[in-house]
């Protein structure tokens, strides 16, 4: 029975610690991959200019994040669709709408 207990404690713990994993890593949308970025560690870039000046130089790239989750209150796009962008705008992420 104790081993049970603690089976199902050690459970618990492991699956909670996946889920933050995840929650962590979907915070921004762009991440560097990389000698000293393996996996997806280096999640941390709001735009990909940004990952591009940090990998600039090095053995890395940038890739969009796989789990990034835009926030339902996050504002839109400041360009339409097919309309072009501006230096300091986010370069769209994902297939063009249909």
């Amino acid at each position: 029975m104790r081993f049970l207990i603690v089976a199902l404690l050690v459970g618990i713990g492991v699956v909670d610690s996946l889920s933050s994993a995840t929650a962590q890593v979907s915070q921004y949308p762009f991440c560097i991959q990389g000698v000293d970025n393996p996996g997806w560690s280096g999640c941390s870039f709001n735009t990909i200019q940004e990952c591009q000046a940090s990998a600039s130089g090095t053995e890395s790239e940038c890739l969009s994040n796989p789990w990034y989750r835009a926030d339902a209150s996050a504002p839109a796009p400041s360009a339409p669709y097919g309309a072009p962008i501006g230096s300091n705008d986010p370069l769209p992420v994902g297939p063009p709408p249909e």
